[in-house]
């Protein structure tokens, strides 16, 4: 049998039942934002993720599947979201003195290692705003995302932690004076935290590795070189999140892993799913749309973790979504199967979730079909219904029955 590659799952309907849901209520939300959905393309030219996540990073470095097309071409399955996103909008002229709010969802992919919360193709929903240079935006996007949280019931299981990052050149400054007090501790560092201090040396700050951190305790403090107006945004940013009753908690430490981040970077994060505790991620990235060949544009995002979400939904919330169907039709013998048609299509007319049983059988056990497929209303149809133009009515949730006239079966089953 030929199985699954390694960290692409499959999402069985049961599963997939209650992914819809989430997905559905973060788009819910961004659609009350007023954010407008645009579709990106899987499959990019190397390049892009290069210049616009980082050479240096993990990602780039190990982590992105790339291949050779017929023209010797490198191209890259998308491992994010944001340089997709950017260069679709500088590409199509859509940032030329205008602003914008957008979103996308859909697949990525990264070569890590698998583990519950974790896959190599995973799913994310990701929003950007560009134009914006104050704090308010960076406070829309963070209530965006409390705003999802509330609606899908796991707020009490998230918290936000948040942290800036400064200008360009503040971040640089800082990753100077921490390689100068790492490097004579190099061989004391952690593997990971070695190869980094050469390529990315703020990821050694999310180091998991307790003598790494014992290292950085006395370690340089990034807010120490943060500037004033830097400073200023971040106040702000604090300022207007409080207004809105929205906890945070500061985190000096908190750098994110892709180089184009700066200023206000945030994570909402949750302590029930074991290690894989990020569901979300986000901060702006001033620089990215002129590295990527636009003009210089202030911007924000973020990305929730699809697959994370559905995780912490159900851990929160272990009752089953609501199956496929809504109403199960049964029928007596086949000479009533085009009448099972008929009242099918009436109900989905409107708008409800029909199915009609298939392959015959006893009532008995069509009615255990409806159950097993989570439908809450029976409809059965004998030749006593059918001549009478009515419809039999079965509530399988409390089993109670009755007879209506085929006329008001739409407002019976409400």
């Amino acid at each position: 049998m030929v199985q699954a590659v390694r960290g692409m799952r499959d999402v069985l309907p049961a599963e997939a039942r209650r992914w819809r849901l989430v997905e559905s209520a973060i788009r819910k939300v961004l659609d009350g934002y007023a954010y407008e959905e645009l579709y990106l393309p899987v499959l990019e030219f190397t390049e892009l993720f290069a210049r616009g996540v980082g050479e240096a990073t993990d990602i780039v470095e190990k982590e992105m599947y790339s291949l050779e097309d017929r023209n010797g071409d490198s191209l890259s399955l998308r491992p994010e979201g944001t340089a997709s996103c950017v260069r679709a909008l500088v590409e199509n002229g859509l940032l030329f003195n205008q602003t914008q709010r957008v979103f996308y969802s859909g697949p990525m992919f990264r070569y890590e290692k698998p583990q519950r919360g974790r896959y190599r193709q995973f799913n994310q929903v990701g929003a950007e705003a560009f134009g914006f240079a104050g704090p308010d935006i960076d406070a829309e996007l963070i209530a965006l995302c409390a705003d999802v949280w509330e609606r899908l019931g796991i707020t009490r299981h998230v918290r936000l932690e948040l942290n800036t990052l400064g200008s360009a050149g503040a971040r640089q400054a800082y990753r100077d004076a921490l390689v100068a007090y790492l490097t004579p501790y190099r061989n004391e560092l952690d593997p990971d935290s070695q190869r980094r201090l050469e390529s990315n040396p703020l990821r050694i700050l999310d180091s998991k590795n307790d003598r790494t951190q014992k290292l950085l305790e006395h370690a340089p403090v990034l807010q120490d070189f943060v500037d004033a107006d830097a400073r200023e945004h971040f106040d702000g940013l604090q300022v207007l999140l409080e207004g809105r009753g929205i906890e945070f908690v500061l985190n000096p430490r908190l750098v994110r892993g892709l180089d184009y981040y700066t200023h206000t970077v945030f994570e909402w994060i949750t302590e029930d799913l074991g290690s894989q505790g990020t569901i979300c991620g986000g901060g702006r990235y001033d620089g990215l749309v002129e590295r990527l060949g636009g003009r210089a544009t202030p911007a924000c995002g973020f990305s929730i973790g699809v697959d994370r979400t559905q995780l912490l939904h159900e851990v929160v919330h272990q009752d089953e979504p609501a199956g496929a169907a809504q109403v199960y039709v049964c029928w007596m013998h086949d000479g009533l199967l085009g009448a099972a048609f008929s009242v099918a299509g009436e109900l989905r007319e409107a708008d409800a979730a029909v199915r009609v049983h298939m392959g015959g059988g006893a009532l008995k056990k069509q009615l255990k079909r409806a159950d097993d497929c989570g439908a809450e209303w029976a409809i059965i149809l004998g030749d006593d219904e059918v001549g009478n133009d009515t419809v039999t009515i079965k509530h399988l949730v409390d089993g109670e029955q009755k007879t209506v006239a085929r006329s008001e079966l739409v407002t019976a089953i409400g």
